[in-house]
């Protein structure tokens, strides 16, 4: 999974480390049959849309919107990838 997100990101993948954790965080677990944030605490997790650095520029409107979810939506298709292919060599 993170070396996925180190070929899709290049130099700035370690930037990218919050949205990989929370993409694992809040994706599916056949294991415990639940999200591990769903499972913890009970409820879905809110979008990490306003995850900002003090004195970082920021997007702001419906850009920053998108561009979170488009890079949420890639980490959790590699995730799947990664999970097909460990459950290909266990078959």
């Amino acid at each position: 999974m993170l070396r996925a997100c180190a070929i899709d990101f290049g130099k700035g993948w370690v930037n990218h480390l919050p949205l990989v954790e929370f993409s694992y965080y809040n994706s599916y677990h056949a294991s415990i049959k639940a999200a591990p944030f769903e499972a913890l605490y009970g409820r879905k997790c809110r979008s990490p849309v306003c995850w900002t650095e003090v004195g970082e520029a920021q997007i702001l409107g419906p850009e920053l919107i998108q561009e979170t979810t488009e890079k949420i939506v890639q980490i959790k298709q590699r995730m799947q990838a990664a999970r097909d292919r460990k459950k290909s060599y266990t078959d």
